[in-house]
């Protein structure tokens, strides 16, 4: 599986009803360091009810300007939420279908800091 698979894919409950549109995903690093990186981890889908393009890192909580960008893309996404990648049950073209009792986490990052 490549990104692109995952990236604008309607995104359903386990009965059938959208809930959204993959619009970006997390990944956790975690692993042992290999030759250049530690090993990177696919964690969760970004799952947006209303927009269907990219957040462009304004999920973010200190994102702020440009005002007017925050503002809009804040209400283009608004509902986004973070789907754990165990709770994915399938992934087809253009599909992902999601296990019964699957919970929406805030998609909200934390402000980055020079430490990482």
């Amino acid at each position: 599986m490549i990104l692109s698979d995952l990236i604008g894919a309607q995104v359903a409950d386990a009965e059938g009803t959208h809930v959204g549109t993959v619009v970006d995903v997390r990944f956790v690093i975690d692993g042992n360091p290999g030759q250049l990186l530690a090993d990177a981890r696919l964690a969760g889908l970004l799952v947006s009810p209303h927009g269907r393009s990219s957040t462009w890192g304004y999920e973010r909580s200190g994102a702020t300007g440009p005002w007017p960008i925050a503002q809009w893309l804040r209400w283009l996404h608004r509902g986004l939420f973070l789907v754990h990648w165990e709770d994915v049950s399938m992934v087809d073209v253009g599909r992902v279908a999601l296990r019964a009792g699957y919970e929406r986490h805030d998609a909200a990052l934390g402000p980055r800091t020079s430490d990482g």
